[in-house]
């Protein structure tokens, strides 16, 4: 095994080559002659233990002592005061500076080797612990990490059962999520979305807006698939995967002890995100504010992509034709606020509708179709 390093501080060499001799055999030696010395080779390479006397000039050990206790690299290097100095209030004092022992001089040889001895034990034992926790800190983080990526997974696969029903639908969940991520870190910098969108909530509400079209599983095909525009009976039967999705999601909860936030903005959006801003949308009727504003911001990124993206029942729209039925939508369909600054942002809804874009995307239509009620 590797020997300890031990320092050895004193300004008498006398005192250094009797120290030094006693353990060398056991242990590297290094010494220094004043306390600025000692402090620096302290510094520049941290020993495992300094044997430090008290009386020395210009700095003298309790000085040193204090200053290797306030230095992050040298304060938990063990310090043993070795020193003429017999009185209580010395060797109390020098406790009170973070000592772990005080041997008076004369030396006694065996006395000094056990000490130093059992030191260097506890410092081991200590430097194993330390290790000990850190690995075990970094392995919960690593447990951790594969349980968020497990669940993340997940919730994608569930939020793919409804998008693969439909071929055409492709990486629109993908897309989505980002668009209100990308939204809410914008309304992030403007009051009062400033206090209510925190770094944690919009985490969840990225993670959780994949789950909007998860009742879709429930409608049958010859409805989810027409088309062409749905007879007012097949529209009902479509407004009602909101309440499937909702209803999905509060069975989940049922099996959870206490609230969970993450399946409570899902369910806020699978319920919520085809309300209008004018109490025009289903299911509830909501208006305004009463609209979840995870539910809000999933309405911007929903109907957006809806439009630049082929359905069996519409063409893609060009992005500036869907920016131009957004505007026409601000104060009806969406939160006024909201839409103001997708508008502003519509760049980078562009951008992420591009990064992910569908394999078969066809090219984009200008012709608005008066199917969009889905």
């Amino acid at each position: 095994m590797k020997k300890a390093d031990i320092l050895v501080v004193d300004d008498t060499p006398e005192n250094l080559r009797l120290v030094s001799a006693l353990l060398k055999d056991l242990y590297k030696v290094r010494v220094a002659t004043s306390g600025m010395q000692a402090l620096s080779l302290a510094q520049a390479s941290p020993p495992d233990l300094i044997l430090l006397d008290i009386m020395m000039p210009e700095m003298d050990g309790y000085s040193v002592c204090q200053q290797l206790k306030r230095q992050p690299s040298t304060q938990d290097i063990p310090v043993i005061f070795l020193t003429a100095r017999s009185e209580v209030d010395d060797e109390t004092h020098g406790f009170e500076l973070g000592a772990v022992d005080y041997i008076t001089k004369p030396i006694s040889p065996p006395i000094l080797l056990a000490r130093v001895a059992t030191q260097l034990t506890l410092k081991h034992a200590r430097d194993f612990l330390l290790d000990q926790n850190v690995f075990l800190e970094r392995e919960v983080q690593l447990r951790t990490h594969q349980v968020q990526c497990v669940q993340d997974v997940t919730i994608m696969a569930m939020a793919s059962l409804a998008e693969t029903r439909d071929n055409e639908t492709g990486n629109h969940i993908l897309r989505t999520q980002r668009y209100v991520k990308a939204l809410a870190l914008k309304l992030k910098n403007i009051a009062p979305y400033d206090t209510l969108l925190t770094d944690e909530l919009i985490e969840l509400l990225y993670k959780s807006a994949p789950l909007h079209d998860i009742g879709k599983v429930g409608i049958p095909d010859h409805i989810l698939l027409k088309p062409g525009k749905l007879s007012d009976a097949e529209f009902e039967i479509m407004k009602t995967h909101t309440t499937l999705g909702r209803d999905a999601i509060v069975r989940a909860e049922s099996l959870l002890q206490g609230q969970n936030d993450f399946l409570r903005y899902a369910r806020e959006i699978a319920y919520c995100h085809q309300e209008k801003w004018d109490g025009s949308g289903y299911p509830q009727g909501l208006k305004g504010e009463a609209i979840p504003l995870s539910a809000r911001l999933m309405a911007i990124a929903d109907v957006y992509d809806a439009l630049i993206s082929k359905r069996v029942y519409k063409p893609a729209f060009s992005h500036e034709k869907a920016l131009e039925i957004m505007r026409q939508g601000r104060g009806s369909h969406f939160d006024p606020a909201l839409c103001d600054v997708f508008l502003q942002m519509a760049d980078e809804f562009a951008q992420i509708a591009q990064a992910f874009r569908d394999d078969h995307e066809a090219e984009a239509a200008e012709k608005p179709s008066p199917a969009l009620q889905r």
